[in-house]
């Protein structure tokens, strides 16, 4: 398709540093910190026990010099001037997307994503999460058969480093599990003693007690154990999401070298961060709920203390799709796990929110995070390519309002994944919906303006609190599902997993007519903005204040105080009014200017008032005086 809009400048464009086809062992070597080194050997030695970390450790540390050998000048100096607490700016927003997303034939998708990235993402977007492009068989992507192939029904590695130019880049690390057509499968299959030990097999399909299985934490209804023929007759194998999904055995210090490799891999094809999928079910042991187990979380200190000597611009980012005090202990101790996690409870929280007209539940939520160091920080998403999870707003909402959720969703035009639970029963998972059709009732009535207001201001809240933004891009339209659509989806999951014509989506963006074209100039208008205030760097202060639950309130204040703004969010169909007493807004300025209509609120001598219309969003700033 031929373009006639000129690409938008792209925010902090991604200087994509290229790695050497091949290492240079002339320049300088690799110098590890003892300290680091300590870190490696003290993990391996509590994952695999003392005699056995003495022999793996030269082994990591030859992986890591080989790939230091591949820098160029260019990366080394770029590592000498990082500034890991600027990781992450203000200027970061993120969108999600699958590499074949849009289709363009007879482009590769991969290329077509490109060329529509520049265009309508740049200055917003600061990096691109291009989920799993590697061969799959199921799964939409989250069955990997080759980690460090890309698909060639949607392109190439040159694709990949094209969209590097333009933007960070997020790769997906799939490493709790692989396809069960892989080769490291298919030679356990075939008796391979080097893959004896890749996978967790069983003799008998009731190998695993019951009182052993019962502990375990489901994240499916499928059976945990499947049956797989092999050269030595039937084994039945750990399978955590599906048959085709087998988990890999990192009790096997063999698993985790590899794993290793793959991820250096990755920095070397121009990863910048590294999403670890299903980080929560890595380490596998009967007895105990195989979620989040303490060898869990030394994996992933392993992995960080790995890619912190190797590459420390890359960040670590764990997808734990756990209550929320289990997720945020993925963050350690704020300098050896986790750079970022996901942020779960947002979601539901965001969606209850706009479904009660009352904030109460989510500002009081909003009020505890924290972050262990200026090191981490949250990936703060509403949906995705899954749909909107709920174990993150277990012990925060109640079960009644869950089931609401539930009932909403289905109202909607929405269907419900579910998990299996120790009693045989099943409990909500997951919502799987747009986020336009979850947080509008097709059915109420309300004017199209009135649902675009109401999923922008929903969004707003991702772009406000602290952390970096992500987006789903389907919702930068305002993706909705039609009933016929829904029909005749074999999946709960494809609701969100549905591919676009390149043409109907530029069109839509174009016609300022559409639902598309109003939600992404919103959209965009609250990006544009975002991104040019200091006070959203995830470093800032942040602080939400108390309203009676129709306003959501949030003070942002920049570390160095010269950078403050108040958002605003109404979550009701109703005008409301708010007021927030001066003390508490940690500025001695009388008037403040919303920066989207440049409205001018003054402060009185001890409150400022602000009056919103439905769902309406402010971002007030102090002005200076005189």
């Amino acid at each position: 398709m031929d373009y006639d809009t000129e690409l938008s400048p792209v925010i902090d464009a991604a200087s994509l540093l290229l790695y050497r086809k091949r290492p240079d062992y002339a320049q300088q070597a690799l110098s590890i910190a003892p300290a680091m080194r300590e870190a490696l050997h003290k993990t391996l030695g509590f994952l695999y026990g003392g005699e056995a970390a003495a022999r793996l450790l030269p082994e990591v540390e030859r992986l890591l010099r080989v790939h230091h050998a591949q820098k160029t000048p260019e990366i080394l100096e770029a590592e000498r001037s990082f500034a890991p607490e600027d990781r992450f700016t203000e200027r970061d927003i993120v969108v999600i997307t699958y590499g074949d997303l849009i289709q363009g034939p007879p482009r590769e998708p991969l290329e077509v994503l490109c060329d529509v990235a520049n265009i309508f993402l740049g200055g917003m977007a600061s990096t691109i999460h291009v989920l799993p492009f590697f061969p799959y068989s199921s799964d939409r992507g989250f069955s990997v058969i080759d980690f460090k192939e890309v698909d060639p029904n949607i392109g190439s590695w040159e694709d990949i480093e094209r969209a590097g130019r333009s933007f960070r880049l997020m790769f997906d690390g799939v490493v709790n599990h692989i396809s069960a057509q892989s080769e490291w499968f298919q030679e356990y299959l075939n008796g391979n003693p080097e893959y004896e030990e890749f996978f967790i097999g069983f003799d008998r399909p009731d190998a695993i007690r019951p009182g052993e299985m019962a502990q375990i934490l489901r994240p499916r209804t499928s059976p945990l154990l499947s049956e797989f023929l092999t050269i030595d007759g039937p084994r039945w194998v750990w399978t955590t999401f599906s048959r085709d999904q087998v988990d890999l055995n990192f009790r096997n210090p063999e698993v985790l070298l590899r794993v290793l490799r793959v991820l250096l891999f990755y920095v070397e094809k121009g990863a910048d961060l590294i999403r670890m999928d299903a980080a929560t079910y890595l380490w596998k042991e009967l007895g105990t709920s195989c979620a989040h187990l303490p060898q869990t979380h030394a994996i992933i200190r392993f992995l960080r203390a790995a890619l912190d000597i190797a590459a420390p611009r890359v960040a670590l980012l764990t997808e734990t799709n756990v209550p929320h005090a289990d997720n945020v202990s993925y963050f350690g101790d704020g300098r050896n796990e986790a750079h970022m996690v996901y942020n779960f409870a947002l979601p539901p929280l965001v969606l209850h929110s706009f479904a009660a007209g009352d904030c109460t539940r989510l500002a009081r939520w909003a009020s505890t995070l924290e972050k262990p160091s200026l090191l981490t920080t949250y990936f703060n998403f509403l949906d995705s390519h899954d749909g909107i999870g709920l174990m993150g707003a277990r012990g925060i909402l109640t079960e009644e309002e869950i089931a609401a959720m539930v009932e909403r969703t289905v109202a909607h035009g929405g269907q419900v994944s579910y998990r299996s639970l120790p009693d045989g029963g099943a409990s909500p998972y997951e919502l799987n919906i747009t986020w336009f059709d979850a947080v509008n009732d097709p059915h109420d009535g309300d004017s199209g303006t009135m649902k675009v207001d109401r999923f922008v201001a929903s969004r707003s809240i991702a772009l406000v609190l602290a952390g970096v933004p992500g987006v789903y891009l389907p919702s930068l339209s305002g993706s909705q599902i039609t009933p016929m659509e829904a029909h005749e989806l074999t999946e709960a999951r494809a609701i969100n997993r549905r591919n676009f014509s390149e043409r109907s989506m530029i069109e839509a963006f174009m016609d300022a007519d559409s639902l598309a074209y109003r939600v992404a100039a919103r959209y965009r208008q609250m990006a544009e903005h975002r991104v040019a205030v200091p006070a959203f760097h995830p470093n800032a202060r942040q602080k939400i204040l108390p309203t009676d639950g129709s306003v959501f309130a949030v003070l942002r204040r920049s570390l160095d105080g010269r950078s403050t703004l108040l958002a605003l969010v109404n979550v009701q169909a109703a005008p409301r009014a708010v007021w927030i007493l001066r003390n508490q807004l940690e500025a001695p300025q009388f008037r403040w200017r919303d920066r989207f209509t440049g409205i001018v609120f003054s402060a009185g001598e001890h409150k400022l008032e602000a009056r919103l219309n439905p769902y309406q969003v402010l971002w007030l700033e102090p002005m200076e005086e005189g």
